[in-house]
């Protein structure tokens, strides 16, 4: 059965107004990613606590940290990189939380990620290791110029890599962006086996920002049918970017936010996928 979840920020930064737009809209988990303007990576482990106490005392829980990790050239201070982990698995417990949304990093200036294997490979290993000490789990979701931007990246980097800690997810937009059918491309191709966890957003091709599950060319419905299915079990994470969609974060607002959460309903309704309603 699938829970919902959100990236809350992109309702705006005051976190109250991030739960009362959740709670409104049948969501009570948070994939934190910013609170007051300050990115998740950002957060000292006080605040983490402070925000995890606030979260608690409505309800919510923090099933995933929407970290930026990954998100640095290959030629970038991986050194530095591998301490932001260290700490980004600190801030999660604070959370209460034991999975991070983590990236397949940019090439160098001037060169192709896909060139790059090796330094993209090695830079993976050592996360994933390091998550596998600290008990952590990296969520790797496919995006735009990143080795995972494509099918066959993700599934070179899960050939490559077999352990417990590291987990799929699957962003239809993000493969449209890429100029893949999200369910012929990649979701039949061998994403399905690969998939723990879902961004939900839309998009027609060559658009800026997104539109609801359902409404652009993410093939939502063909997915959804194959995952009810399957009987899929995790979280689908609203990142509806329907105002405005960025490297790092979105915007949504309130209202839009209204929209894009009843369209995810109603996909799974219309698909007999089954979802947790509070």
């Amino acid at each position: 059965m699938i829970t919902f979840s959100a990236f809350a920020d992109e309702i705006g930064p005051n976190l109250d107004l991030q739960m009362d737009t959740c709670q409104a809209n049948g969501v009570r988990c948070i994939d934190v990613r910013g609170i007051d303007n300050t990115n998740v990576a950002d957060m000292t482990l006080e605040q983490a606590a402070e925000y995890r106490k606030r979260l608690h005392d409505r309800g919510f829980t923090v099933p995933c940290l929407g970290s930026p990790l990954g998100k640095i050239k290959i030629s970038d201070d991986f050194e530095a990189h591998m301490d932001l982990l260290k700490h980004c698995c600190d801030v999660a417990r604070a959370f209460g939380a034991n999975r991070i949304r983590f990236f397949s990093f940019y090439p160098s200036e001037g060169r192709q990620i896909t060139d790059q294997r090796g330094e993209v490979m090695d830079r993976l290993g050592r996360m994933i290791e390091l998550a596998e000490k600290e008990n952590i789990h990296l969520y790797h979701e496919n995006e735009s110029n990143i080795y995972g931007s494509s099918p066959d990246g993700v599934k070179d980097i899960f050939n490559t890599f077999k352990s417990d800690h590291l987990k799929g997810i699957f962003d239809p937009a993000n493969f449209v962006t890429d100029g893949f059918k999200p369910y012929d491309d990649c979701w039949a191709a061998g994403l399905a086996e690969l998939t723990d966890a879902f961004h939900i957003k839309d998009k027609f091709s060559g658009e800026g920002v997104c539109v609801p599950a359902g409404q652009g060319q993410g093939q939502f419905e063909d997915i959804f049918r194959d995952l009810a299915s399957r009987d899929f079990d995790d979280y689908m994470t609203l990142e509806p970017h329907l105002a405005a969609a960025g490297q790092f974060s979105g915007h949504t607002g309130p209202e839009l936010f209204e929209k894009a959460a009843t369209a995810l309903r109603e996909m799974c309704d219309k698909t007999g996928l089954k979802y947790k309603t509070c």
